[in-house]
């Protein structure tokens, strides 16, 4: 599965150095020479070095050594190819594509399914979709979220008063 880890900014400098916009909570894992980045292009691109400077992700591909050629790259999305039963280290972590279209139920009740995972300053969000199309927000914290059942496709919410029923 092609999961995206990254955005191309801007070339740095004049050896063939692109920032990376990061997507991914594990850049440390993704970006590192040998890795294999697919690009929005469809072209594979080999990591040859990644460094952090001033905050920011730059990255050199092989093949690209100068400024000019990696300006072709710029605004792609980088994506790598994830084995669909790969997990975070933390088991507390979940990617993602591991959520959506897990069914949430509220005790026995079955709310929808999970359609995204949004990701706000303050806090993630499950973005569900009961039945008829309605939309659910869901604080993804586990005091709301108490069970991810991955492997069975299940998540239960202890839903706080005015979750479900905004009316109260």
């Amino acid at each position: 599965m092609l999961v995206v880890v990254g955005r191309t900014g801007r070339p740095h400098g004049v050896r063939g150095a692109i920032s990376i916009d990061v997507r991914t909570d594990e850049p440390d894992r993704r970006f590192v020479p040998g890795a294999v980045l697919v690009s929005s292009s469809g072209r594979e691109l080999t990591i040859e070095s990644a460094v952090w400077h001033s905050g920011r992700l730059l990255v050199t591909f092989e093949g690209f050594a100068d400024r000019t050629a990696v300006e072709e790259l710029r605004g792609q999305e980088l994506s790598v190819d994830r084995d669909d039963s790969e997990a975070p280290e933390d088991p507390e972590e979940f990617y993602d594509s591991a959520l959506i279209d897990c069914q949430v139920f509220a005790g026995d009740e079955a709310l929808g399914r999970v359609v995204e995972v949004a990701h706000l300053p303050s806090q993630d969000l499950l973005v569900v979709h009961d039945e008829e199309g309605a939309e659910i927000l869901v604080p993804f914290i586990s005091a709301i979220v108490p069970v991810v059942d991955i492997a069975a496709r299940r998540i239960e919410i202890d839903p706080p008063p005015g979750l479900l029923d905004p009316e109260g």
